[in-house]
């Protein structure tokens, strides 16, 4: 466990891998932490130094005042970088960290190789889902992560997967009911009002974009969005609901390291 000083408090960062390799940047989605890319750390560290972090308000990181926005943990992300001295990076974010991961190749481009988002799309919902989980979260406080987290799993993972796999859903969504409540909610807004369905080719860092065939988060249909207005984009497809990192395992880890690795 490491972490970087930030005005507010400190963000929690893992970094792995050969020191002379490329870094390779992983961004959690909402309701979950840097562990969430356990199952991809074999296969990354192979080629990349992977650096992971708790974005703000989740698993070891600050939790400070929401609500937040995409910009804001976008430039955490900046933040660390510079803290770590990394000039340039590749970035994956999955979900809210596809969002953080759309606004970086936006506005700091300069900074990105290449960039994979996933189970993500340009805007995510709409005012009538968040306002509603906000609320219900800052009034019940824990006792909603715990109502959240048993829902989680239709959500985050397809029913044949979560039965034939119960220790690895587990895993991931005990780490919904352990995110602080007031963290939770302050992403949950930052997601809401996340909206970069018209600046999207602006995008002009080699870009994967990956779905999940059963994804009704972010169904491929954002992602499919993303492809067709970022100019030479790829796109691919899984058999999984939101975490497509966690239920693809393997085949998501192999299609991001062909994308990344290539000439």
């Amino acid at each position: 466990m490491a972490f970087v000083q930030l005005a507010e408090g400190e963000l929690n960062y893992q970094l792995d891998g050969p020191d002379d390799a490329p870094v390779l940047v992983l961004s959690n989605s909402l309701g979950t932490d840097l562990h969430m890319w356990d199952a991809q750390m074999a296969a990354f560290t192979e080629h990349f130094r992977v650096l992971r972090f708790d974005t703000r308000g989740h698993g070891k990181s600050l939790v400070t005042p929401g609500p937040y926005t995409i910009e804001q943990l976008g430039r955490d992300v900046l933040a660390m970088l510079d803290a770590l001295h990394i000039d340039k990076a590749h970035f994956c974010g999955l979900s809210m960290g596809g969002l953080i991961g759309q606004w970086l190749g936006i506005h700091a481009g300069d900074r990105l190789n290449k960039l994979v988002v996933c189970n993500t799309a340009a805007k995510i919902g709409d005012p009538s889902i968040w306002n509603p989980r906000i609320e219900t979260v800052l009034r019940d406080g824990a006792a909603a992560m715990v109502a959240l987290r048993d829902a989680s799993i239709a959500r985050w993972f397809t029913a044949d997967f979560a039965e034939a796999n119960p220790a690895a859903a587990k895993k991931i969504t005990d780490m919904l009911a352990a995110t602080s409540p007031e963290g939770y909610a302050a992403n949950c807004a930052a997601v809401r009002d996340a909206d970069f369905r018209d600046r999207l080719s602006s995008i002009k860092v080699p870009l994967l974009v990956i779905a999940g065939t059963e994804d009704a988060v972010t169904p491929p249909s954002g992602g499919h969005f993303i492809q067709a207005h970022v100019p030479g984009a790829e796109y691919a497809e899984f058999y999984a609901a939101h975490l497509s990192n966690v239920q693809a395992g393997a085949e998501f880890s192999a299609r991001v390291l062909a994308f990344l690795l290539a000439e």
